[in-house]
């Protein structure tokens, strides 16, 4: 099935980079993509755990899903995911 997963902190590429790149390495987590135009995430999966696992991954990196806490703590997170998207990128 494929899910959807409206985000938040999504600014450039460089964040896309770092969220496709780290999704990917999930179990049972593949196609990743990115959309920050509507700031969401898309992958194909099985099982709802792996849906919550991939949840948890994108807080941990500064994504929260819409209606999470957005903390201060992950807005910094969120910069530098991008920042290491960004020079991953290149």
């Amino acid at each position: 099935m494929t899910t959807t997963l409206e985000i938040q902190n999504l600014k450039c590429g460089g964040c896309a980079h770092t969220i496709i790149s780290k999704l990917n390495n999930l179990e049972g987590i593949q196609n990743v993509s990115v959309d920050t135009n509507s700031n969401t995430v898309s992958f194909e999966n099985e099982l709802a755990s792996e849906v919550e696992s991939a949840t948890k991954l994108l807080s941990k990196l500064g994504y929260p899903v819409n209606g999470d806490v957005n903390s201060i703590g992950k807005k910094a997170k969120s910069f530098v995911s991008c920042a290491v998207g960004r020079m991953a990128k290149s």
